[in-house]
């Protein structure tokens, strides 16, 4: 049998019967197109939870105070309580620590922010100019806290887009307006660049910046500590090195010797990222898993289909055999409409999965990511279903007894 001949008998074999041969190929289509949404969906997860850490900053490191404890360490008043940071502590690790890019010591709390009969309630941090390197700010109108405002206490901003729009409404200047902040007077300087965050406490673009000092002046009243330290390493392949470093400085300088008593944390955004990844990454196989169990089921109702056509056609299958074709000729024929019938489904299911995405995407319900591996992969596990489901009823089909075959009613 020719090749010309085999996609003939192929394309006849799936025509005859266009219903059957169409709810055949939708457990495939279902099954591919499940695969590829699925995992667009937990790659894109993944993407996005990789780029809001990254966005805090580059090459991140994060130090925060300790739990408070009470006498003999028994009572813990929960991480990041104790004031246990100080200025000369940001100022040392500067100093001391190689492969470090920019240090910022941070003053940070929630306040009632008031202006011209709008206020909302947004964090407020004490920065100084290093800041907006470590967290990848960047100003979108005027400009970010510079070091004349921290040697002149002058009483400046700098606000995000979201605590702009709130204040002084969308699409208005804010840019030399004034704001109060505890009965404090501040001029806005500047406006941040949007980071695209949500709403909630920990949106990137609902902040105020000041300067450090003012910070500690006139909204801490305490000059003595710091709320946490930001530094930015020279690149990733040192950040483990860098984090080793400030955790012995710290350790010197706060006079603990036993690590587990430690008065900070240092946080490493590395880890973080890696974290996340580790939990998407679990997510998105579960998710393919789930949406492959339609691939099996898909599978199993291909075989269902060509053994009953083996069974429809046995006939057929006895007068091949009785001029001439060979066990060969007869599995290759049923084992070639199996895999085009799989095929042919993979194909649709891919670009319904891809569309699918596409869709999910554009509405704004999740980002997505479809890679070409994972197109690749399920289009060849379709092809692989088609091969070993069709195996046995193309294999049953060959070993007909030719003279029974014919005989059959």
């Amino acid at each position: 049998m020719t090749t010309r001949d085999l996609l003939h008998e192929t394309f006849s074999a799936l025509t005859t019967n266009k219903v059957r041969t169409a709810l055949t190929m939708l457990g495939i289509i279902i099954g591919i197109s499940s695969v590829i949404t699925m995992v667009s969906i937990g790659q894109g997860a993944q993407g996005s939870i990789q780029a809001s850490i990254e966005s805090i900053g580059s090459n991140l490191l994060i130090v925060f105070p300790g739990a408070e404890r009470g006498p003999g360490y028994q009572v813990s008043t929960g991480r990041g309580s104790s004031h246990t940071l100080t200025p000369a502590d940001a100022t040392a690790i500067g100093n001391e620590i190689a492969n470090v890019a920019a240090v910022s010591p941070e003053i940070s709390g929630r306040y009632q922010v008031t202006a011209k009969g709008t206020n909302t309630n947004t964090s407020v941090t004490g920065v100084t100019p290093a800041y907006a390197t470590v967290h990848n700010f960047q100003v979108n109108d005027g400009r970010f806290i510079i070091n004349s405002d921290i040697t002149n206490l002058s009483k400046v901003a700098v606000i995000g887009p979201t605590t702009a729009s709130d204040l002084f409404g969308a699409g208005n200047e804010a840019v030399g307006q004034v704001i109060r902040i505890k009965g404090i007077q501040f001029t806005v300087v500047g406006v941040t660049v949007s980071k695209g965050a949500s709403g909630g406490f920990n949106n990137q673009d609902d902040v105020v910046f000041v300067p450090l000092p003012d910070a500690q002046l006139f909204l801490l009243g305490d000059t003595t500590y710091l709320t946490n330290i930001g530094i930015s390493a020279n690149s990733s392949q040192v950040m483990t090195q860098v984090q080793n470093d400030i955790t012995t400085l710290l350790l010197n300088r706060h006079h603990i010797s036993d690590p587990t008593q430690a008065d900070f944390n240092v946080l490493n955004q590395a880890s973080i990222v890696s974290a996340a990844s580790s939990v998407t990454g679990t997510f998105t196989i579960l998710l393919a898993a789930v949406a492959g169990i339609s691939l099996l089921v898909g599978g199993i109702g291909i075989m269902n289909m060509m053994l009953t056509t083996v069974t429809e056609r046995t006939k057929e299958i006895g007068l091949r055999k009785a001029i001439g074709a060979t066990r060969h000729d007869i599995s290759i024929q049923f084992l070639a409409e199996a895999v085009a019938l799989t095929v042919l489904g993979g194909a649709i299911g891919v670009a319904l999965g891809w569309l699918a995405a596409y869709v999910v995407t554009k509405l704004g319900v999740l980002q997505t990511s479809i890679s070409i591996s994972s197109v690749i992969l399920a289009f060849g596990v379709s092809a692989a279903i088609g091969i070993i489901f069709g195996y046995y009823p193309a294999r049953r089909a060959s070993r007909l007894n030719p003279i029974e075959a014919l005989r059959y009613e």
